[in-house]
């Protein structure tokens, strides 16, 4: 079993405008800065350049569920899974993402991967709040 975090941001917006913006992957560079600074749609997959090198993002289909699941899939041939969701809380929304260390990754870089992910959910919030 792999050690896991629960990352979480409130944002003063409502569910469905969070879940609208956070799913549409041409938005990710805007606040997503893990998965890197540009993103493009190649067919049906979506890839970038990321500090990880050339990645490829496969999302989770558009759902009323508040569902932003994605799979990384590393240049290595890796598939990173990343639990997401968009929680209603009252008028506003819960952004809830969880962080699982992979088996190769020591505390450091562990706690590194939280520190961004946090990072770049403060952003998604300046974004939508702003």
């Amino acid at each position: 079993m792999a050690e896991v975090r629960h990352l979480s941001i409130s944002i003063q917006r409502p569910w469905q405008t969070a879940y609208e913006y956070a799913a549409n992957p041409a938005n990710l560079p805007k606040w997503a800065t893990g998965l890197g600074s540009a993103i493009r749609k190649i067919g049906s997959a979506w890839e970038a350049d990321s500090p990880m090198g050339r990645v490829r993002i496969r999302f989770a289909a558009p759902n009323g569920f508040g569902i932003l699941d994605h799979d990384v899939v590393l240049e290595s041939g890796e598939t990173v899974y990343n639990p997401m969701r968009v929680i209603p809380n009252g008028g506003a929304a819960e952004v809830v993402f969880t962080l699982f260390r992979r088996p190769a990754m020591s505390e450091a870089q562990f706690a590194a991967d939280g520190e961004w992910i946090a990072k770049d959910l403060r952003k998604l919030k300046a974004i939508l709040e702003g």
